[in-house]
């Protein structure tokens, strides 16, 4: 017997919180009923409803080899077949640390958790172990996972004054949290002024994703290592979601910037809960079971993420993954932004590597909060459904990027651009009538 995406969210909603097990995956942001997908392969998605999709969502960036790629799948299967966990030491944990090692300069020593989210919780455990001070600056726009400290924002519109963006985070954690205008370096060193000594670390997303995409100017970023290294707090980059994607660097690759510590996720899993933090080895060795900083996890390294990451990673340096993939994206984001001109619609896109947005600002290339447009949400709701009924799946927020895998072939990246046409077309009409 088989059930509707509307019949499975009704019965979703009686045993789940929204009737989902993460808060965008609800359709909210864009209005109406979920789809329930039942199996995925390469660039597609499959519905319940028998729905063929071209995915650029990717389960939010994780997948940059497509769904079940068949050298990694190859691989887990094999994994799979000699052991799901062990809770002790084994060789696979230490076979992808020693390609990261080997493979990223500023990375001398990782440790694997299960989470974007539990990798930023430790870095920034171990950079107030390490300093001895309590304060972590944060930016507005930049998402850090849902780890209490950090789940703020600029709080009355006030930089500098943390306020939760959710319930049950106390005051008191709040506080010790510094949120700043992204971009603003003059902020920076006003904020290590009036909190001389206090501050352990700055946190930052280096390609912000995660509220639309805010390519940072690179001399932020130099400002942000500077002020850091003077005042004697560290430089924590969170590349959950740009490591291993728009460089096997990362953006502390391409921006020449070398952060103390780094976070990951995603990609490094190929596909799989995996979360790892890394840096100098000096303060990597201040983490249990070597220093006083406690982390652990009872699924961490689990041997069928770790074998994932490895041969998605190894095949990405094999085929020369990146650079290919980023060229496909930028004649993707090119024909779009054609469509887009041709159409006369009020929207821009644009693109870093593999990752792009659709938004609504009147700047090519946002890069704060105040410059993204006030109508984005109601104008990518209505391009959303566009593309779905061109067999087109996007993330469900209009502040959600979109991403491009290895399996959307040249013929792929064709075809969707085809769709993108007669999808925007159809919003040129919508917003005419």
């Amino acid at each position: 017997m088989s059930f509707t995406s509307k019949e499975l969210f009704a019965r979703a909603q009686q045993v789940s919180p929204g009737g989902v097990q993460s808060p965008v995956r609800a359709f909210k942001s864009v209005g109406g009923t979920p789809i329930f997908f039942k199996s995925a392969q390469g660039p597609y998605l499959y519905s319940v409803e028998g729905g063929e999709y071209i995915d650029f969502c990717q389960s939010f960036g994780p997948l940059i080899l497509g769904h079940r790629d068949p050298d990694v799948a190859a691989r887990v299967q094999e994994m799979i077949g000699k052991a799901w966990t062990f809770g002790a030491c084994e060789p696979y944990s230490l076979e992808l640390a020693e390609w990261i090692v080997e493979n990223v300069d500023h990375v001398e020593s990782v440790r694997f958790v299960s989470s974007g989210t539990e990798a930023v919780m430790s870095a920034c455990r171990l950079a107030r172990g390490a300093t001895g001070r309590n304060k972590i600056i944060k930016f507005e726009g930049c998402y850090h996972g849902h780890v209490d400290s950090l789940l703020v924002k600029s709080g009355s519109g006030l930089a500098g004054v943390a306020a939760s963006d959710s319930a049950g985070v106390s005051e008191n954690v709040a506080s010790e949290t510094i949120v700043l205008p992204l971009g603003d370096k003059e902020a920076v060193s006003r904020a290590f002024e009036k909190h001389k000594n206090e501050i352990a670390a700055i946190i930052v997303e280096p390609l912000p994703a995660n509220f639309g995409l805010l390519k940072q100017d690179p001399e932020f970023l130099e400002h942000l290592r500077e002020v850091t290294t003077q005042e004697g707090a560290l430089l924590i980059f969170d590349e959950v979601i740009s490591g291993f994607r728009v460089a096997m660097g990362g953006m502390a690759e391409l921006s020449g910037v070398t952060p103390d510590l780094v976070t990951y996720g995603k990609v490094i899993g190929g596909g799989f809960p995996v979360g790892g933090y890394g840096g100098k080895k000096e303060l990597m060795e201040m983490v249990a079971p070597m220093g006083p900083v406690y982390q652990a996890g009872t699924l961490s390294g689990n041997p069928v993420g770790m074998v994932a990451g490895l041969a998605t990673l190894a095949k990405m340096q094999k085929e020369s993954v990146i650079p290919r993939l980023t060229e496909r994206a930028d004649n993707l984001v090119e024909a779009i932004g054609g469509h887009i001109r041709e159409l006369e619609l009020p929207l821009n896109i644009v693109n870093q590597g593999s990752l792009m947005w659709i938004h609504g600002s009147t700047k090519p290339e946002p890069q704060k909060l105040s410059e993204i447009g006030d109508k984005q949400a109601e104008i990518f709701g209505e391009l959303f459904y566009h593309c779905l009924e061109e067999g087109l799946y996007l993330a469900p927020s209009g502040y959600e990027v979109s991403f491009l895998s290895w399996a959307h072939s040249e013929k792929i990246v064709i075809e969707s651009s085809l769709r993108f046409r007669r999808a925007l077309t159809r919003l040129k009409e919508t917003m005419s009538s």
